[in-house]
């Protein structure tokens, strides 16, 4: 994907969420330059953007200028590699409206195993993981990062990393495992939690949250 090719104009944004069906499934696929080459109807219905205003753009149309750009730097360095790769998103629409998504990567390879395209999953994120745990880390890498550049965000995500043992899959499958725990306590609290969710990983949560 290149980061480099951008789009020229870019909607105001305005803090507002999206209303959209939370339970539906967000799909895209792009070639390896990121440039869009397809969009289910939840993507649409959720951007804003017509299948003609998307076909042949880059998926960076929907960039908000909230996020910090080290986030998306791992993600490349990541689906670029073929590995299993999460991450958490804010998106801009094309009303200006936002709308935070969790993505789940899939890719397409050729008969020489050479990855084609990146099919992209996407489903919201859970109210409690954004507001105290995402918000806060992005707010304050997106500060670093126009303070003191892109360099300096990656060394503190390194170092905030580090200090918890996680790479960034890890920290974000943590944070979607621990909401679930406690979500599941707050409908049953008198019940013991699995022992197969307290020992989820990556593959089977996220097989189970997109349904795969």
């Amino acid at each position: 994907m290149s980061e480099e090719k951008e789009v020229t104009k870019r909607p105001i944004p305005i803090d507002k969420e999206v209303s959209w069906d939370k339970t539906q499934t967000i799909m895209s696929k792009t070639d390896l330059y990121g440039t869009i080459e397809y969009a289910n109807e939840v993507f649409v219905d959720v951007c804003g953007y017509e299948d003609y205003e998307l076909m042949a753009q880059p998926h960076n149309i929907i960039r908000h200028p909230d996020m910090p750009k080290i986030v998306f730097k791992v993600l490349w360095e990541n689906i670029q590699k073929g590995n299993q790769f999460h991450g958490i998103v804010k998106n801009l629409a094309k009303s200006g409206r936002y709308y935070w998504v969790i993505t789940n990567f899939e890719y397409s390879r050729d008969e020489n195993g050479n990855i084609v395209n990146y099919i992209a999953r996407r489903k919201a994120v859970p109210q409690d993981v954004i507001t105290k745990h995402i918000e806060p880390l992005y707010k304050k890498l997106l500060q670093i990062e126009q303070v003191s550049g892109i360099g300096a965000s990656e060394k503190y995500l390194i170092g905030f990393l580090e200090e918890q043992g996680l790479s960034y899959v890890d920290l974000i499958t943590k944070l979607m495992v621990e909401n679930e725990k406690e979500q599941q306590l707050q409908r049953a609290p008198q019940e013991v939690v699995p022992v197969e969710i307290e020992e989820t990983e990556s593959r089977g949560f996220f097989s189970r949250f997109f349904g795969r």
